[in-house]
């Protein structure tokens, strides 16, 4: 879509999209978007918990964050599930909705909302970085892009994630990685299988069940086994085992095995043995790639702190924060 024929920025409806105690709510169509608690009619971009809740009654989302909140709350898991694939177009009440991929995590979207010709592109969590164990991100123009802003300040760069995975082959002592279950541990397990061909990798049983669902819609997290109690208490055979945050916390006093979490967080890499700075989201210079790619005439911030952005584009860009008071 040329810049010529986009329509004029006054004809964005500034309270299309509000955020309420559920959630980030579209009035027009009467649906939200990853809403907080369970909802009527819930939009959804992906499954982790803090944007999938249990227990909405009609559930519009892709077939792969359909299986994996099924799986992840069974009876509760909402009443209806409307699946969609990437070339599906549906409409709420007049809104026309459609899933982009966002490359988050297996079954990620991002959702594009289209009203009186005017496009609102919710991101929805989406990175930019190389993973082969979901889809990857594709961009389209919007006249509004709603992006989260995690890890939105000029001084954050997230180092590669090979970069990063490669340092297990600097020694061959056990690790005990920590990693969120849903999308994390299948990266890392795939990082490890396609780049640290001398580990072995053990998985969590939470993890176990949801790198079978992955293989199931066709996206390996490479080789791993199922956690052997016996096999870990080994020392120095290359091992490495990944598990969820509670655990991670409850083997504090593991012995003889190097302690690593995997995340974007530098907070989270206190008091661990080895930094391992792998992210799922996407940091400062993918937010404008992600700008110069979707061409907005306004940028609408969530999940995080848009003042770095609203300061950069001050006088060349509306940036106006949805989670404060503007």
């Amino acid at each position: 879509m040329s810049s010529s024929s986009r329509l004029a920025p006054e004809m964005i409806i500034e309270d299309f999209l509000i955020l309420t105690d559920n959630g980030l709510y579209c009035r027009i169509g009467n649906f939200y978007l990853d809403p907080k608690h369970a909802v009527e009619h819930a939009v959804i971009s992906h499954a982790h918990g803090d944007h999938a809740v249990r227990g909405n009654v009609n559930v519009y989302c892709t077939a792969a964050s359909a299986a994996i909140i099924q799986h992840r709350y069974h009876k509760q898991a909402g009443k209806n599930f409307l699946i969609y694939s990437w070339s599906d177009i549906f409409d709420l009440n007049g809104v026309k909705i459609s899933f982009i991929p966002a490359g988050h995590i297996l079954g990620s979207a991002q959702i594009l909302l289209e009203y009186l010709g005017i496009r609102y592109l919710y991101t929805g969590d989406y990175k930019l970085q190389e993973d082969p164990t979901c889809e990857r991100i594709e961009f389209v123009k919007a006249d509004v892009l709603i992006t989260e802003t995690t890890f939105a300040d000029p001084s954050v760069k997230h180092p590669d994630a090979v970069d990063e995975i490669i340092k297990l082959n600097a020694f061959n002592h056990n690790v005990l990685l920590g990693a969120y279950s849903l999308g994390k541990a299948q990266r890392l397990s795939r990082l490890i299988s396609d780049h640290c061909p001398q580990r072995s990798t053990l998985v969590h049983h939470s993890i176990f069940s949801l790198n079978k669902l992955y293989e199931s819609f066709g996206f390996s997290p490479g080789k791993y086994e199922l956690y052997n109690r016996k096999q870990m208490k080994q020392p120095d055979q290359n091992l490495v085992y990944i598990i969820p945050p509670l655990t991670f916390n409850s083997y504090i006093r593991a012995k003889n095995v190097v302690r690593a979490f995997a995340s974007g967080w530098m907070k989270l890499q206190m008091n661990n043995d080895l930094q391992l700075l792998i992210s799922d989201h996407v940091d400062w210079d993918d937010i404008i790639t992600m700008l110069k790619e979707v061409e907005p005439r306004q940028v609408w911030t969530l999940h995080g702190n848009g003042t770095y952005l609203k300061e950069h584009f001050k006088g060349k860009l509306l940036v106006k924060l949805l989670n404060n008071a503007d």
